[in-house]
């Protein structure tokens, strides 16, 4: 357990301090707006697909805590050159990651075996309720952008 702990520390830290994917996409086919107002996180995502329907670019910008802000470049690495489909099927994997104490990794699909293995560190949310909403708002932004809806809030 502790291995877990030092290894979810680790890459918030990192994704924390070198975000990846932290800008602008000037030319995005969808962008959203997510709220946490209980901390003051913000972030916005932008999604632009590829000639092929695909997630060909995924960034986002804003202001939060090293959680949210980890969460939101480990998304954008995880998305990008997904399908929609695909990118909502990892989307229900994270949010059960990050909110269901009987997640089990093996009741994945193979096809996310490693996708799950990197996000398994955000597990660490769970013992505390209240980051659950920061690990989750850039997901949820994400989705927003998705469906055409211009903001989102955790409240």
């Amino acid at each position: 357990m502790n291995e877990l702990r030092e290894l979810y520390q680790e890459v918030i830290l990192d994704h924390g301090r070198n975000p990846r994917n932290f800008r602008y996409i000037a030319d995005a086919d969808g962008e959203a707006r997510g709220d946490n107002p209980l901390c003051g996180d913000r972030v916005q995502v932008f999604v632009k697909r590829d000639e092929a329907g695909r997630l060909g670019d995924v960034a986002f910008q804003g202001h939060g805590c090293a959680i949210t802000t980890a969460s939101a470049s480990m998304m954008t690495e995880l998305l990008k050159g997904r399908s929609e489909a695909e990118a909502r099927r990892l989307f229900d994997v994270f949010h059960a990651v990050c909110t269901d104490e009987t997640f089990d990794p093996m009741d994945v699909p193979s096809e996310f075996e490693d996708e799950v293995d990197r996000l398994q560190v955000m597990a660490g949310v769970r013992q505390f309720p209240m980051r659950v909403k920061c690990a989750t708002l850039p997901w949820h932004t994400f989705t927003a952008a998705l469906d055409g809806k211009k903001t989102v809030t955790t409240e």
